[in-house]
């Protein structure tokens, strides 16, 4: 299997249809397959529509309500491709996703993670334009969102997603870091290869932005992020009296490749 497309459900009935819909519509080469990991939805419409999913052929793993995290594990555990590719309930792929990220990891060993632009719908419109990797940025905030391609190998290495994180959203932030710190590569393909709904009762809107400091806090007060952790704040304190310009960016991005790197590199 060349890929495993892992989608946790949680009372989405309303939106999962039309995610599996953007995956199916993918008539390539490659195999793949989805993976619905249903963690503990309670809405009997959801219910009702993931039961007719797997009667339709889909695979759909049951859960008690556990998180975004561990739903995800639990997606990822049972996959057999060799790239996972989360995509969120509410959200869409586009195909060309899936033929252009395999062809990337196939060619290239070092990198690890490939990931696109998005394309708005629902309450905003526009696209969502991320741009090329950076750890500096990394550690600010999480500019690329779960719905990247990676290698099973890496989660494997990493021991999944942590499921103990305090504000779910939150998990995919602390992952790419991990992956990251582990010296693997990050790829960007500069062009739409996902749709993102934007809704005002989403998880980023009443569990991950409200609880931001927290969702800091317990990441860098992990012993594996200390550097990182001593480099944020020196960088954003930095930033405060320093334009931003191309030369500065090069220096942060000297210092951070040869102290981070040097010092935390497992890889």
């Amino acid at each position: 299997m060349d890929l495993s497309i892992i989608i946790p459900c949680y009372n989405h009935g309303i939106y999962i249809r039309d995610a599996v819909a953007s995956v199916k519509l993918y008539s390539g080469a490659r195999q793949v397959e989805i993976i619905i990991v249903n963690d503990g939805s309670t809405d009997d419409y959801t219910k009702a529509v993931l039961q007719e999913l797997s009667n339709e052929g889909c695979r759909v793993i049951h859960q008690e309500n556990k998180g975004l995290g561990a739903a995800r594990n639990t997606g990822i555990r049972n996959a057999t491709g060799r790239y996972i590719l989360p995509l969120d309930s509410d959200n869409k792929i586009y195909s060309d996703y899936i033929d252009k990220s395999i062809a990337v990891l196939d060619a290239t060993p070092t990198i690890g993670v490939v990931y696109g632009d998005a394309m708005y719908f629902g309450g905003k419109a526009g696209r969502w334009i991320v741009g090329d990797f950076e750890i500096r940025k990394l550690f600010d905030f999480n500019f690329i969102d779960a719905c990247a391609v990676y290698r099973k190998q890496i989660w494997e290495e990493l021991g999944g997603y942590d499921e103990n994180m305090p504000a779910m959203g939150s998990e995919d932030w602390e992952f790419w870091m991990r992956v990251a710190m582990r010296g693997w590569q990050f790829y960007y393909i500069p062009e739409v290869l996902f749709e993102y709904r934007v809704r005002g009762d989403s998880m980023v809107h009443q569990d991950t932005k409200p609880n931001y400091d927290k969702i800091v806090e317990y990441i860098f007060s992990k012993p594996e992020y200390r550097l990182a952790k001593d480099y944020r704040a020196t960088f954003m304190e930095l930033d405060k009296y320093h334009s931003v310009t191309y030369s500065w960016k090069a220096l942060q991005k000297g210092l951070i490749n040869k102290l981070f790197f040097s010092s935390y590199r497992t890889k």
